[in-house]
């Protein structure tokens, strides 16, 4: 993550105005389906019971609070991935796997304190009481608002209460934080935890955004969001004028350098902790982890504060990326190729040599104490996506395909058929959608545990599926990936990458379980060794 200037700054608080204005009254809004996804298992997956400490903090938790347990599961997914990282705290200043939070605008950890009568330390360490306390947190800011005990038990409802508990400072960042939490209830979680599993099961949401309802998404693919100057595909969210210096580069520096971070963080608390005066950190650019989108912050003739070194700061880019040093679950496929093409696009335009002398990490940085992009982070096909010359290490790939003897399983549910000319070999299976447990697998003789690229190709159509469900089975559970089947056809389609382990079984499946629109299709699907 960033570290602070060392030029030195005023820190100036911002009010708690617009957050208040954010979270009340926040109802009315018309239905809008997520993305449900299903929790198919293979045979030798036995039931789906799931028991652990963990998973019981959160039922204990949501019961004395009256708090959607989901939603807490949620929340807690989308701002730590369920990993309370031995009560260090956050580049924010939160802590646990639900980011209670200590600093100069949000203090959630100090409110949690207040109602729960337990101890910052314990709070902050103890993974059980930090889901008390963001259910008590939660809980009132449920009865501030006057929530029912009818109304809390919908889910829909506490759009507003997380919008408060992620305390954004404008409407844009504070709508990413609320919909991310969102998109997890509508997509079903299935984490692996070391203290035991934790899942979700999909569900359609429709929150009651209230007067959030007419905000642009952030990058919104419908062009209202608003979008960045600098890089197309990137959307714009500035940092407060307090986290950077504006400047005239490259006429008053020249721009020599790319530099790596990680978040320690999510993705819209590094965004709005950029936003925040007190913070006196930014970064250029900040890449999410689920899908690769990219959000800027500070324009590329400004310098950010990021790199804790004026000189590296006034000589380079700074790039953030979604996530935690120790945890590589957050360093997806779609992560590193976005960030890849985006680093190839600032080398291209500023004439940076595309080698690690000048892509650098943070903790490459001269004086440097942070680490990030840390162990996890893979240096060598992320310099090949740079450099577009990325062949498959090992040199190990195999192709599945529907018609692939002994290596494609499906129900009679599933029709033949040979209608597009986008089809990989001689036909492809289609279905229609259902909210049931209906598979079709495609099984890969992996050679040995490791990380696997996996694509999909298909057939697109209008008529074809608007969310199929593409489940891989990884060393720590089932991950669901989701694919528009509409478009993008005709071509291999990465997935992400994964640690598969050994063996020769089922890996990859399409499910017919969604709550998207149009055909599933099961076409072929690739996995290749990175």
């Amino acid at each position: 993550m960033t570290v602070r200037n060392p030029q030195s700054r005023a820190s100036h608080l911002l009010g708690a105005t617009l957050i208040a204005s954010l979270a009340i009254g926040l109802t009315g809004q018309p239905a809008l389906a997520g993305r449900p996804a299903p929790v198919d298992l293979p045979a030798a997956a036995g039931p789906a019971t799931v028991t652990g400490p963990l998973a019981a903090a959160f039922d204990t938790a949501s019961t004395r609070y009256d708090v959607p347990r989901d939603l807490l599961v949620a929340l807690g997914y989308a701002e730590t991935h369920l990993d309370g990282h031995a009560g260090a705290p956050s580049a924010s200043g939160g802590y646990g796997v639900m980011h209670l939070t200590s600093n100069p605008k949000l203090r959630t950890l100090d409110e949690a304190v207040a109602l729960t009568g337990l101890g910052r330390d314990t709070l902050r360490t103890d993974s059980a009481a930090n889901v008390t306390g963001a259910a008590a947190v939660l809980r009132s800011y449920a009865d501030g608002a006057g929530l029912t005990a009818a109304q809390r038990r919908d889910v829909n409802r506490w759009y507003g209460q997380l919008v408060r508990y992620g305390g954004a400072s404008t409407p844009a960042v504070a709508r990413l934080y609320a919909d991310t939490v969102y998109d997890l209830l509508g997509s079903g979680i299935d984490a692996a935890t070391a203290d035991g599993p934790v899942r979700v099961p999909a569900r359609k949401v429709a929150p009651d955004r209230g007067a959030l309802r007419d905000v642009p998404p952030l990058g919104s693919p419908d062009g209202m969001g608003i979008m960045s100057t600098d890089y197309g595909p990137a959307a714009w969210a500035p940092a407060h004028s307090a986290n950077y210096t504006v400047s005239n580069r490259e006429s008053t520096y020249p721009i020599n350098y790319v530099v790596i971070h990680v978040t320690q963080g999510s993705y819209a608390g590094a965004i709005s902790w950029f936003q925040n005066p007190a913070a006196q950190v930014s970064a250029h650019y900040t890449i999410r982890s689920s899908d690769g989108a990219v959000t800027q912050s500070v324009r590329e003739k400004d310098v950010a504060w990021h790199a804790g070194n004026w000189t590296y700061n006034t000589q380079s880019i700074g790039i953030e990326h979604e996530g935690y040093v120790t945890q590589p679950s957050w360093f997806t496929d779609a992560m590193y190729r976005s960030s890849a093409a985006l680093t190839r696009h600032l080398c291209d335009r500023y004439g940076i040599p595309k080698d690690r002398s000048r892509i650098i990490g943070h903790n490459q940085v001269p004086g440097a104490t942070h680490t990030d992009p840390g162990p996890h982070w893979n240096w060598t096909y992320y310099m090949q996506l740079v450099t577009g010359s990325n062949p498959p290490p090992g040199g190990w790939s195999q192709t599945v395909d529907n018609s692939t003897a002994g290596r494609f399983t499906a129900s009679a549910n599933w029709g033949t058929s040979t209608y597009s000319a986008q089809k990989q070999g001689a036909d492809y299976r289609f279905t229609d959608p259902v909210e049931s447990s209906d598979p079709a697998w495609y099984k890969v003789a992996i050679p040995e545990t490791g990380s696997y690229r996996v694509d999909a190709w298909y057939p697109a159509d209008p008529g074809y599926n608007s969310s199929a469900p593409y489940i891989i089975a990884t060393t720590t559970g089932n991950q669901t990936v989701y694919v528009d089947q509409r478009s993008g056809g005709g071509a291999w389609r990465t997935l992400g990458t994964f640690t598969l382990a050994a063996g020769d079984a089922n890996k990859v499946a399409v499910s017919r379980w969604t709550g998207g629109t149009g055909l599933v299709i099961a076409d072929a699907i690739r996995v290749t060794r990175v």
